[in-house]
Parts: structure tokens; C-alpha cells; sequence
């Protein structure tokens, strides 16, 4: 299967959004279609065997839309900005001349030539602000289809047809002539002033979905616009789309590298916030990878460039955001439904409403007020915008703190966990031994881990580097060593100076018959209760001391156990870990229940363990080894670094490897997932009152007759109150 976007032009409401998923996914091929009615752009899956993303595109054009592929960003948002400027001007003059029609029309004035004159300024409104409306009503009408602008051509049409119609053959068309002709019978101010509120709802609608995707943006916004390479013996300042890989590149203090690349010469502190979330400059020296975006604070370095374009990190992390942003909901699938029928619906709606009128003895005014403000004031934009907008800000508030949602169905779901399983290693702990106490039984505790270090020196073992890197960080100096032998599974030999030091487990002390005296022992006891990995240090058949080595929790993994028990989740740790460990480091982040003794293969079955009797599960390991387990839970958090981003190991990825992210992760869920909520209320509730109202049943019991500015100017601010209500998770706090 291959995953396509495409551009669609043309859509202006939900009904759109349904007639097109509709017809393309019954296209031989096609597994499956999200269109974005915020975003303008569909994201299609099929089999290219089968079919094509030509024949695709051509489906759609033949719906009366206009589909073509992607273009650059800046392309994009000059075309888009360049509609945005004529939309202005449309509304604009449509403000303008509409103005003077509706006072003149509402406040009753009479005068020579009235009519004539609110035909003059409404006509330009209605030809020329109010073609993009007709123009695509007509559009789809030639395909058999109606959408948002047919209900306002419709509407419009009809209040300025019948005003001109009215002015001709109705009762003031005799005396139009006269001083006064009479006022009572046309709609000029309706037709001028629907047009201005529905473009100044557009106008309002577009800023708004502006902001939405500001995430997207602020992203490629880091990238540097140029970089400097070294060609032909010289330095040259290209355009970053020119850089390829294997090229050389000159990177000065201040600058935000390029691309992905690895330094060849020079040392530099490379602040890598933006990925790993760590504020603190890393030092980068020769071989080191470094990542494109990322700022080069203090040394000027060169590097070779390993990933360009579409490959890098940054580019990963924008594309896996849009294509989230691109994807839809479940809780999406009422609204489209309802919006499949809408337009239809409301067509009928209006002109039952104006038989039915007519029937009750109204008059033609009033039975033509009810059906236009029926087409008027529907409004499917709502709908179709109730769901995408909230996806679109809530991903991207993610994706600014380094939480990324592979789908809108991944952010739906995580709102529903009640459980979260925790993999221990690299998750709960830093995934790496260190040194967590040593105890001296001669000389001091500088002397005992300086002569345990020198006998590490020379292995690679893990617990001994953490060794090493202790006796490192406390400045101590190591000495020589030779006659080194690694004993597996048991410890290390090593001449030291001129002592023969032993480093080990008990079992390997007993073997050698050193004797342990009685105060280490009671520590080595301690040790193992607290999950510690002991090792005795024995010099010229003596033990002269302990150390104690254990993979320590990570400074905030308590905290985010808290959090997460807080948002009312059950919290497992599960770990291949024995359970004397399992459960001391448990007991340090405040985690209750353990499932230790559990091989790799072993921890997916343990998920559907949990997920017994319909529970939701969650899994957060590294993305790599847990990879059958977090696919087998209903979201599966993956605690990566950031360089190798695991968009397919897990439904969520964590840029910044903080367990406290998971928590946001979900809080973040289930606030979009009440914005959309509310949204969705909103827009079903005002269609569901509004329509109502505007086809006059209130008419009866208290004389009101809803005028189509009215329900122009409510249609209007049922979108913008949409869009509105889900820019309020820009500002959320995770």
C-alpha cells in the first residue's frame, strides 16, 4: 500500500468532505481516504498496482473540485495569501455597498428612484462579491451535487431575483415612477447584507485555521534558509534545498545547522532542546552525529551532511504531524453522516417551508423570508469543522512540546485509558548502571573506587564503565593495569600497580576463598532488597570493600508515576527484571503493582492480560524492544531520543524521553477530545434550533419572522465560534 496527499481545491463545507471520501474510496484500489476540510488536502492509501494518484486526482475533478499535488510551503502560503487579499476586497466592498442598502431598506426611507437605487449598489454585491458562491453552486450542479455555496446561492439568488421580478410585475411596479415607490416587497438589503456577513465569516474562519496551523510552521521556521558548503575549494551560501548529501558544510557559532549530518572537524556545545527537550548545550566533537535545526552555540565545527530534505529529523517530525493533522477521528464519523444528507435536507426543509406558508394563508413576503432564511442560516461549515480544527491545534500544541500523535484516532483513544504498563528500563530508568554507594573496609571511600576503576579500565562491561565514569567524575586518577581478565559472568583480575584486585559477585569471593566480613555482608544483604547490584572488591586475597551499582530511576520518573495515578490510571511496571529489583524500583517512583520475571515476547501477552474485561491499555517502552507490546495495547507510547523517531512503533512518540510526557499526553487527548465534543454540540444544536426558528415556528406564538441578515449574520458566527472555541488549546496547559 503507498500513502499519498494531494491538494483539493474547491471545498467549502462538511458535505463536500463526505461526497468525496464517498466516491474515491469506492475506487478499485483504494483502501481508504481522509479529506481535511481545514487543511484543504486529502491524504488517500492505495494499491499503485491497481491504480494510480492520477486516476485519483481525476476522480475528484470529476466531482467539480479541483485536485492537484502538493506544492513548496512558501508557494502554498503565497497562492493562499494572494485568495486571501481578493476575498478581503470582496468583503470590503460588499460591506460597503451593503451598508447603504440595509439602512435604507430597514429604516423605511421613501424617495424618488429608491428602488433603482438599492438595484445599483446590491447588484455589484450579488455579480461580483457574491461569484465565488454561485460559481461553485454551478459547479456542482453540473455534477448532480450541492454543497454550502448552492444553500447561499440559492438564498441569495432567490431575495435578489425575486426583488427585481418584484420591482417589474409587482403591485409597486405601477407606480414606479412615483415619488415614493413602495419598500415593503424587496429584499435588495437581504441579498447585499447575506453576502458581506458570509464573507466576513470566511474572512474570520481563514485566520482563524491560520492559527491553527501555526504548529507546522513555528517547526519549519527552524530551519536555517541557507547553508554554507564548501565547493571547489571555496565556501559558498546556497539555499538549503540545494544541500545533498556527502556535502561539506561550515557551521559558526550562532547558526542553526542545516541538515543531519556528522562533524568531521572541530568541537562545539550544540543546543538540542528543540528534540531532546534537554536545555543544557551538548558537546559535539569529531564523529558526532548532529541534528539539522538544532543550534550551534559556542565552537564553529564542519560537517558532512548524511540527511537532507524529506530525510531528516525535522522533516520527519513535520511530516508525521501533518499526516496526523490529515487523519480524522472516530468521534468524526456522526458529523459525517450527518453531513452526507445535510444540503439535501435543508433544500427541502426550505421549500416545504414555503409551501407550507403559502398554504396557512401567508403572504409571498413572508413565505419567501422563511425559505431564504432556512437556506441561509444552515450551516454544515460547522460540522465539518468541529472535529479537524480541534485535531489540527491539539497535535500541533503536542508536537510543540515534543509529543507526536501518529493519528486522530491515537488522540482519541488515549483518552480512554485506564490502564498504563511502564517498561522499566530506559522508561522508568535512565537505562544505564551507575555507581549508587561504595563502602571502604581500609583507607577511604577516594581510595576504593579509584583502585576498582583502574581494574575496570579495560572492560567494556556496562556496570564497569559506570564504575569508570564515577571514579571520572570524582577526578580521581586512575593507575596503570595489566594481567587484565575479564571472568564472565563472575567479574574482572587485574594487576594494579602491585596488587592483584579481584572485582565480583559473592560467588566468585567464595570460590576464590576470600572471606567477607560481617559488615559487608549486612550491606550486601541491603543491597540486593534495594535492587542494587553489589560488587566486592578483594586486593591480594583481602576484601577491602563493596560497591553498589543499579540502574537508577530518572529524576522525574516519580513525579510523572504521580501524575498519571492523579489523571485516575492504574500504573504496572513490567520488567525482565527479577522481582526483588522490580519491586525496588517500583517502591522509589510509586508504583504498586509489578509483573517482573517477563521476557521480550512475554510482554505482550501480559498486555492482553491487563486488557481483560474491556479495559484500555496503554504501553510506554523504548519503541525498539517493546515493539510487540506496544502494538498489542490500545496506545503505545514510544520514549525515543528523538533522532530515530518511532512513528511506527507506537501510536504516540515522545521526543523528549520524559515519562512526565505521557501524563501530557494524555491530558492533552482529553481536552481536544471535550473541545470537539463541545463543538460538535455546538454545531449540531444551532442547526438543530436555528433551521427551526428561521422556517418561522416561533411565528405563531410570538410573531417573530427571522430575517435573512439575521440568519446570514448567525451562519456566519457559527463557524467562527467553531474555530474559536478550538484555538483555546493553543493555550492549554500540559
Amino acid at each position: 500500500m503507498q500513502s499519498e496527499l494531494f491538494l483539493v481545491e474547491g471545498m467549502e463545507c462538511a458535505s463536500c468532505v463526505a461526497r468525496i471520501e464517498k466516491a474515491v474510496s469506492r475506487l478499485e484500489g483504494v483502501d481508504r481516504i481522509h479529506v481535511n476540510l481545514a487543511t484543504r488536502d486529502a491524504r488517500v492509501r492505495f494499491d499503485p498496482a491497481r491504480i494510480d494518484l492520477r486516476r485519483i486526482m481525476d476522480r475528484v475533478d470529476a466531482l467539480g473540485f479541483h485536485a492537484r499535488p502538493p506544492v513548496d510551503p512558501a508557494a502554498l502560503a503565497t497562492d493562499h495569501a494572494r485568495a486571501h487579499r481578493l476575498k478581503r476586497l470582496r468583503f470590503a466592498v460588499a460591506a460597503a455597498l451593503a451598508l447603504p442598502v440595509a439602512i435604507i431598506s430597514m429604516a423605511g426611507v421613501t424617495f424618488a428612484g429608491r428602488d433603482m437605487l438599492l438595484l445599483a449598489l446590491t447588484t455589484p454585491v450579488v455579480l461580483w462579491c457574491g461569484a465565488p458562491f454561485f460559481a461553485g453552486a454551478w459547479k456542482l450542479a453540473r455534477h448532480g451535487a450541492a454543497d454550502m455555496n448552492t444553500l447561499i446561492a440559492i438564498g441569495v439568488g432567490a431575495a435578489y431575483a425575486g426583488s427585481i421580478a418584484l420591482m417589474l410585475f409587482g403591485p409597486s411596479a405601477a407606480s414606479a415612477h412615483a415619488a415614493h415607490a413602495s419598500p415593503h416587497h424587496l429584499y435588495f438589503e437581504a441579498a447585499a447584507v447575506i453576502i458581506a456577513f458570509v464573507l466576513l465569516g470566511r474572512l474570520l474562519e481563514d485566520r482563524a485555521k491560520g492559527k491553527a496551523t501555526e504548529a507546522i510552521r513555528a517547526l519549519l521556521d527552524r530551519q536555517p534558509p541557507t547553508a554554507r558548503v564548501v565547493r571547489d575549494g571555496g565556501e559558498a551560501e546556497v539555499p538549503l534545498a540545494d544541500v545533498a548529501v556527502d556535502d561539506v558544510l561550515i557551521v559558526r557559532p550562532g547558526d542553526k545547522i542545516p541538515v543531519d549530518g556528522v562533524i568531521v572537524d572541530g568541537r562545539s556545545a550544540v543546543d538540542e532542546s528543540m528534540v531532546t527537550g534537554e536545555s543544557i548545550p551538548v558537546d559535539r566533537a569529531p564523529g558526532d552525529e548532529v541534528i539539522g535545526a538544532t543550534l550551534n552555540t559556542t565552537g564553529s565545527f564542519t560537517m558532512r551532511a548524511t540527511r537532507v530534505g524529506a530525510a531528516t529529523v525535522l522533516q520527519q517530525i513535520v511530516r508525521a504531524v501533518q499526516e496526523a493533522q490529515g487523519s480524522k477521528a472516530p468521534i468524526a464519523q456522526l458529523a459525517d453522516r450527518v453531513a452526507a444528507v445535510f444540503v439535501p435536507a435543508v433544500i427541502a426543509i426550505a421549500a416545504v417551508s414555503f409551501a407550507v406558508w403559502l398554504a396557512l394563508g401567508g403572504s409571498l413576503g413572508d413565505a419567501s423570508t422563511a425559505a431564504v432564511s432556512v437556506l441561509i442560516i444552515a450551516c454544515p461549515c460547522a460540522l465539518g469543522l468541529a472535529t479537524p480544527t480541534a485535531l489540527m491545534v491539539g497535535l500541533g500544541r503536542g508536537a510543540r512540546q515534543g509529543i507526536l500523535f501518529r493519528s486522530g484516532e491515537a488522540l482519541e483513544c488515549t483518552h480512554e485509558l485506564e490502564v498504563l504498563a511502564l517498561d522499566k528500563t530506559g522508561t522508568v530508568t535512565r537505562g544505564e548502571p551507575a555507581l549508587t554507594g561504595l563502602i571502604a573496609a581500609e583507607g577511604t571511600d577516594d581510595d576504593l573506587l579509584a583502585l576498582a576503576a583502574s581494574a575496570e579500565q579495560r572492560s567494556e562491561h556496562p556496570i564497569a564503565q559506570a564504575v569508570v565514569r564515577a571514579a571520572r567524575e570524582r577526578g580521581l586518577a586512575l593507575e596503570p593495569v595489566h594481567g587484565f581478565l575479564a571472568l564472565e559472568g563472575h567479574g574482572v583480575e587485574a594487576v594494579v600497580g602491585d596488587r592483584r584486585v579481584l572485582l565480583g559477585n559473592p560467588a566468585l569471593m567464595a570460590q576464590r576463598g576470600i572471606a567477607v566480613p560481617a559488615s559487608l555482608g549486612q550491606r550486601l544483604d541491603d543491597s540486593a532488597v534495594q535492587g542494587h547490584t553489589p560488587i566486592l572488591v578483594a586486593a591480594d586475597g583481602a576484601a577491602v570493600g563493596m560497591l553498589a551499582v543499579a540502574d537508577t530511576p530518572k529524576p522525574t520518573s516519580r513525579e510523572a508515576v504521580a501524575e498519571l495515578r492523579t489523571l485516575g490510571l492504574d500504573v504496572v511496571l513490567i520488567t525482565g527484571d527479577h522481582a526483588r529489583t522490580a519491586a525496588a524500583i517500583a517502591s522509589q517512583v510509586g508504583i504498586e503493582r509489578v509483573l517482573a520475571d517477563v521476557r521480550p515476547r512475554e510482554k505482550a501477552e501480559r498486555v492482553r492480560e491487563l486488557q481483560r474485561g474491556g479495559r484500555r491499555v496503554g504501553m510506554a517502552g523504548d519503541g525498539i524492544n517493546d515493539a510487540p507490546a506496544l502494538a498489542q495495547a490500545d496506545v503505545g507510547f514510544a520514549l525515543g531520543s528523538g533522532t530515530d523517531v518511532a512513528i511506527e512503533a507506537a501510536a504516540v512518540t515522545l521526543l523528549h524521553s520524559d515519562l512526565r510526557d505521557v501524563a501530557a499526553a494524555i491530558r492533552l487527548s482529553r481536552v481536544t477530545m471535550r473541545i470537539i465534543r463541545q463543538n460538535l454540540f455546538l454545531a449540531f444544536v444551532y442547526n438543530v434550533l436555528g433551521i427551526p426558528i428561521a422556517a418561522g415556528v416561533l411565528h405563531p406564538f410570538t410573531g417573530l419572522l427571522l430575517s435573512p441578515m439575521i440568519a446570514s449574520a448567525a451562519m456566519a458566527a457559527s463557524s467562527v465560534c467553531v474555530v474559536s472555541n478550538s484555538l483555546r488549546l493553543r493555550s492549554v496547559a500540559l
